[in-house]
């Protein structure tokens, strides 16, 4: 896949140094990865979670960390929306701005 947004992980590794490391991992998988569907992103990172508008958000450091992407598959290529902490996730989850991010 292609990636578009990396500088985004390394802004939020400045603030949440303990997110570096499975960000990357995340990021590595991701840009190895070559899926057409949402099935197939599934067995790759089984907790992500579509959430519509193209927008999907995978659990990051033990769910510690949200990452919202915005996947077009039929062009293999993943936009970083977003990456917040859990506590920030919920608070866009109760408003209902998931899917403006």
């Amino acid at each position: 896949m292609i990636v578009i947004a990396l500088k985004a992980i390394k802004v939020f590794g400045e603030y949440y140094p303990l997110a570096v490391v499975p960000l990357n991992e995340w990021y590595k998988k991701t840009k190895e990865a070559d899926w057409s569907n949402f099935n197939e992103l599934r067995k790759t990172f089984n907790s992500c979670d579509a959430i519509g508008n193209d927008r999907y958000i995978f659990n990051i450091g033990g769910n510690n960390y949200r990452l919202i992407a915005m996947i077009h598959f039929k062009n293999r290529t993943l936009y970083i929306r977003d990456i917040l902490t859990h506590a920030q996730y919920d608070d866009h989850n109760k408003k209902g701005t998931l899917q403006d991010l």
